[in-house]
């Protein structure tokens, strides 16, 4: 973080410096203690003065990072020994300084908000802001850290699985803490909260570190991952609402890595993939033996009638890609457009009276029974090692394989040779027509593939929803799925699925800010295409693509790039720890 004050008097003034950030720092942890509100009912309860409440306990984590940030200096670099010379202690803290009180500020706003006025505000939401805002000034006058280097120490592989492990159980507690906050203003509290922690602890080296352990045990990776989803549901204590946010979550990311083929692999803007996700859902609708349906009796098995809604849909993108994938840029970005809207007119006038009757018009097909797999019953809830699970966890646990089986997929057609052909398009597709590469079918190829996707997706929403409708199916969920490529990182994995979750979580958590969800949604891009366009979670291809002037950031990621490459040659030399 850069400030207009001089490196030497940083250099002065670095001891008072310490002196007065451990005071903020402590001033904000002894303000848990003390109640935020006068009223009981706001943030959970953070009214009683000697009780902290579990979003307060949450937040001491931050003001106490920053207490050891700011004293463990002071201790001398020759007790410290290597590991000080390895992780960026003063940024670091100036981090944990600014992430505090941004924590403060949302929580203090949503009490104000819920209680009617500042006045609701108690001292110790006041000693909290307070001790933030001391704690900013102090770290203000601490020296810059050189970019912390924690990735190269050399640590054994028991530890990088213990690392792995401790991440996966804590990424498994937030999303459960998280999504249990029924109370607006305590998600957002919580959600700066992980915002700052996060932010503080790749300051401080530890994701670069986790990064090389990732590298080193990537099966360990997968493996707890998987482990960590499937157990999410044992954490919910079988509330249908949260699991069917989850659920929906899922089925919301497997379209929308469908799209990151599209756009993020392949570079093509479509603006109607929302389309294939719809006819999905309406062809298994049909194929449901709802009473609704106007194909009673017909009712293939689940694997049959996905394969065949994935195939319809597939059809369709042959069909629009075929004749429109020579253009390129605005024009196809138009006629994607034109093609959703002309999807869910489509769908619209098949009534029976402006067409055959296969959809029931506006009205759409409901009653859609739940799945049936192998006598299996999505929709009866059971209990399972003591746990109440109900319907929503079936579909939850069904779209936790459908994402595997597509990040399978996707990673493996990412390094064929089909995916360094899609690479090279994106990059420069006449480049890539001159050596030799053939455009427009790998191009028509992706949209068929990504339109198979969406399709399996809307399969399974199509039972989960229970019934399906043509206004499901506008232009802005189609916007909304691409903004999740883009918001969580195009073309990569885990930066989709952080997007899909973070665009399709938000609105079911901040229902009081309905009426101004698309301009939230707007300022939301706004910033993110202004300050980190390549996305949350971005490869450093697109990072060098998005900031090729930064000096700065290539350095970073050529050392990234250095400590990886040492972890996998054993007689490169490195920290150990």
């Amino acid at each position: 973080m850069r400030t207009v004050i001089s490196d030497e008097t940083k250099i002065r003034y670095r001891y008072p410096a310490r002196a007065i950030g451990l005071v903020g720092a402590v001033l904000m942890i002894v303000s848990i203690f003390l109640p935020w509100a006068y009223g009981h009912g706001a943030l959970d309860d953070v009214g009683y003065a000697g009780a902290p409440s579990p979003l307060q306990l949450f937040f001491v984590l931050l003001p106490v990072l920053l207490l050891l940030l700011l004293a463990a200096p002071l201790v001398g670099k020759s007790r410290l020994g290597r590991f000080a010379k390895v992780v960026a202690w003063n940024t670091t803290a100036k981090t944990a300084a600014i992430g505090a009180t941004a924590t403060v500020l949302v929580a203090l706003a949503a009490i104000a908000i819920e209680l009617s006025g500042l006045v609701n505000i108690e001292i110790g939401g006041w000693l909290a802001l307070i001790g933030g805002v001391v704690a900013i000034a102090a770290t203000l006058f601490l020296p810059d850290s050189r970019t912390p280097s924690l990735g190269r120490v050399k640590s054994p592989k028991w530890l990088q699985i213990v690392g792995i492990a401790l991440l996966m159980g804590s990424a498994l507690f937030a999303a459960a803490f998280a999504l249990n906050q029924n109370d607006a203003g305590a998600f957002l509290t919580f959600a700066a909260f992980l915002v700052s922690i996060v932010l503080v602890l790749r300051q401080f080296g530890v994701f670069g570190w986790l990064g090389v352990a990732a590298a080193n045990n990537n099966r360990v990776l997968v493996f707890s991952a998987f482990l960590v989803a499937f157990a999410f549901p044992f954490t919910q204590n079988g509330s249908d609402a949260n699991m069917s946010i989850a659920s929906q979550v899922l089925i919301f990311a497997a379209a929308a890595l469908g799209l990151n083929i599209v756009v993020g692999l392949v570079g093509l803007l479509d603006l109607g993939y929302i389309a294939f996700l719809g006819a999905g859902a309406f062809t298994a609708a049909i194929l449901s033996d709802s009473a609704f349906s106007h194909y009673a009796g017909i009712k293939p098995p689940f694997l049959v009638t996905a394969l065949i809604a994935g195939a319809v849909a597939s059809i369709l993108g042959l069909i629009i890609g075929a004749p429109t994938l020579r253009v390129s840029g605005d024009y196809l970005a138009i006629v994607t457009l034109a093609f959703g809207e002309i999807f869910r007119i489509t769908m619209n006038n098949l009534d029976g009276n402006d067409g055959p009757n296969i959809t029931n018009g506006s009205n759409g097909i409901s009653g859609i029974p739940d799945l049936e797999f192998f006598g299996f019953n999505f929709g009866d809830p059971h209990v399972l090692l003591g746990v109440p699970i109900g319907r929503f966890a079936n579909y939850y646990w069904l779209m936790l394989i459908v994402i595997a089986l597509i990040i399978v997929v996707f990673m493996n057609l990412n390094y064929s040779r089909i995916g360094r052909g899609w690479v090279a398009i994106r990059e420069d597709e006449l480049a890539a027509e001159a050596m030799g590469v053939n455009t427009f079918a790998l191009k028509l190829l992706a949209f068929a593939g990504g339109a198979f996707l969406a399709g399996i997706a809307g399969a399974v929403k199509a039972h989960h929803d229970v019934s399906v409708t043509p206004d499901q199916y506008v232009f802005l969920e189609s916007a909304f799925l691409l903004a999740a490529v883009v918001l969580g990182g195009m073309g990569t994995v885990m930066g989709v699925l952080v997007g899909a979750a973070i665009l399709k979580l938000l609105p079911e958590k901040l229902r009081f800010f309905a009426d101004y969800r698309l301009l939230l949604f707007g300022l939301l891009m706004v910033f993110m295409m202004q300050f980190r366009p390549e996305g949350i979670i971005a490869d450093e291809r697109r990072q060098l693509e998005f900031h090729d002037e930064d000096e700065e950031l290539a350095e970073e990621v050529e050392e990234e790039l250095t400590i990886r490459h040492a972890h996998f040659n054993p007689e490169r030399k490195g920290f150990e720890l």
